[in-house]
């Protein structure tokens, strides 16, 4: 007897209940697209956008949605995919490219693009404190690494990558998505230093380990520097230097050696170093140049024009002391806010 089991028949595909079950995805994609008054365009179809000629200036949609400040280019992959955005009264696509004048709508709501003059590229280094989320709201409450940014019109600051809770230390923010994208792509190779203090015996051998890599569960990672800090017992600090931003990258490391990671802090991202005078969650705009230092690292073209005056003292301490106070006065409301959440 055959230990082979028999194969039951392929079951007939019903190509009507097929046909039904698109459109009803089409329309529920329509329904997302609403203009500002809350009604579907008149005889809109959910056709794809037309694509414009190879050889055009136009570009894929979620960069320029990105470079608008709506959103990281993921982010906006997103919002395209589930249907939230219209070009020009149409449902758009992943895959979809415009040419910069065309009526782009996100839940109805449309997308204002400044003026090419305008649209200056602004980046700030924010010192992050342990606590705060890296999230724009938090459901329970916590601080968030939004909450003392700038107000901005017409755009919004973007994180490049993510600090998790625990962790301290430079993170920059930027309103233009493409730089923010290009900094944080692995491709790029951009590099981050962080300083680290472990807990637990470390050898050579270990360091050697660390060094050539690691499997971690989502692949192979490794340090391509490790430089010995000092410390006193079982604790020791090191500086480690990535030139990708997974995450827990640096504490999975260490885990895969068996210590535990006490204390982390990100201390440089690309040659620039966080300023020691700069308090914990104080942040500081860049000037132009060093704007143009991180343009020029991930191959775009350099910005004309500054926020930032030219001849604004750099960080100084009288500068740190009055950042310091603000820091303190926006604890403290954050304080008696979670108070009266908690009474509530």
């Amino acid at each position: 007897m055959s230990k082979h089991k028999a194969i039951p028949p392929a079951k007939k595909v019903n190509k009507k209940a097929a046909e039904k079950a698109v459109n009803k995805s089409k329309n529920k994609a329509a329904k997302n697209v609403m203009d500002s008054g809350g009604k579907k365009h008149a005889g809109v179809k959910t056709d794809k956008v037309s694509s414009t000629k190879v050889g055009d200036k136009s570009e894929k949609l979620q960069k320029v949605l990105a470079r608008a400040g709506k959103g990281s280019r993921r982010e906006m992959e997103t919002y395209i995919s589930a249907g939230r955005v219209s070009v020009d009264g149409k449902v758009a696509y992943l895959g979809d490219r415009v040419l910069g004048n065309e009526q782009i709508r996100i839940d109805g709501h449309p997308v204002v693009f400044m003026a090419e003059e305008d649209d200056l590229c602004r980046v700030i280094v924010y010192n992050k404190p342990e606590g705060e989320m890296c999230t724009r709201k938090d459901p329970e409450g916590r601080p968030t690494v939004f909450d003392r940014l700038p107000p901005l019109e017409n755009s919004r600051w973007i994180a490049v990558g993510r600090l998790d809770i625990n962790t301290s230390g430079m993170l920059l923010f930027t309103t233009d998505g493409e730089l923010a994208n290009r900094l944080m792509h692995p491709s790029q190779k951009v590099e981050r230093e962080y300083a680290v203090r472990v807990f637990g015996e470390v050898n050579e051998a270990m360091l050697q380990t660390l060094r050539a890599g690691v499997k971690l569960e989502d692949g192979p990672a490794r340090f391509q520097k490790i430089t010995y800090k000092g410390g006193e017992g079982r604790n020791h600090w090191f500086h480690v230097v990535l030139s990708e931003g997974r995450n827990r990258e640096v504490r999975r490391l260490w885990e895969s050696q068996d210590v535990q990671v006490s204390r982390l802090i990100r201390v440089r991202y690309g040659d620039m170093e966080m300023k020691r005078q700069l308090p914990l969650g104080g942040w500081n705009e860049l000037s132009l140049v060093d704007v143009n230092y991180f343009r020029k690292l991930v191959d775009l073209a350099p910005e004309t024009q500054s926020k930032v005056k030219v001849d604004e003292k750099v960080m100084d301490n009288a500068k740190s002391r009055r950042i310091r106070r603000s820091v303190k006065k926006h604890q403290h409301r954050h304080q008696q806010q979670s108070t009266r959440r908690r009474r509530k």
